[in-house]
């Protein structure tokens, strides 16, 4: 990140900014001066987790890591890390809040690296209807989403459209708004994150199932040739099995 003030590494970075449009955010809790970074993650996703608690290593606390029991809520037990307070945590959440919400601005987006899009995808994104994408940003204002549509179509050539979803809870009307992308934007995107997939249990995330043979043998070829080499056959077994337990249609 370009700030004299911060000297963690790109990785480092790229983690933390992706997990603040994803499943984690930036705080100061009292009496701490500083912001601390806290991810939550189901236990179902234990192995992600763990890398991510890993890879931030240049922030991590002595006891960063507790176990949530289930509730009525939530079924799952659920992990979450705490990061230890740092001026140079505080210096992002400057950049990147404002009253203790995220603020999504071009000038820090324009940042984000293809790992930080990695990490939004897997946090937040989904493939639906065997073909299309869908990056949940349910808690963002509508004029914050249009930021990053924008900064997907200029720095990464990748069009999007924003989905109005409506909901009712309660009685009450909700909307959100979520991230679309259709087969050729998704593509493209899945192309950008898929070489940083860290670990097996998120390979699901970059499976596009095609009603042409032909076009699901090319996508397969294409990933084998970016996915980490470890990963590459644990993918082709994933693929198989989603073919048999649905026939594609």
């Amino acid at each position: 990140m370009k700030n004299k003030n911060i000297s963690l590494s790109q990785n480092t970075i790229s983690i933390i900014l992706g997990s603040i449009l994803g499943d984690g955010s930036l705080k100061k809790y009292p009496p701490d001066k500083n912001a601390r970074l806290n991810i939550t993650h189901s236990i179902l996703q234990k192995s992600y987790f763990d890398y991510k608690v890993s890879a931030l290593n240049e922030i991590n606390s002595n006891k960063n890591v507790i176990l949530q029991s289930a509730s009525a809520q939530n079924k799952n037990k659920k992990l979450k890390y705490f990061s230890g307070c740092s001026e140079e945590l505080t210096e992002i959440q400057n950049l990147t809040y404002k009253k203790n919400k995220i603020n999504i601005l071009r000038k820090w987006t324009n940042q984000l690296t293809p790992l930080a899009l990695c990490i939004w995808w897997l946090d937040d994104g989904s493939i639906i209807n065997k073909t299309q994408g869908v990056i949940c940003t349910d808690r963002f204002e509508l004029e914050k989403i249009k930021i990053l549509v924008r900064t997907l179509k200029i720095n990464w050539k990748v069009e999007s459209k924003i989905h109005v979803i409506n909901k009712i809870y309660k009685g009450k009307k909700n909307t959100y708004y979520r991230i679309g992308l259709n087969l050729e934007n998704l593509e493209k995107f899945l192309k950008i994150i898929l070489p940083y997939i860290p670990v097996e249990e998120m390979l699901y995330k970059g499976i596009i199932r095609y009603k042409d043979k032909e076009l699901q043998q090319r996508w397969i070829s294409e990933i084998k040739k970016i996915i980490k080499p470890e990963l590459r056959d644990k993918f082709l077994k994933l693929m198989e099995e989603k073919n048999k337990d649905q026939r594609m249609i």
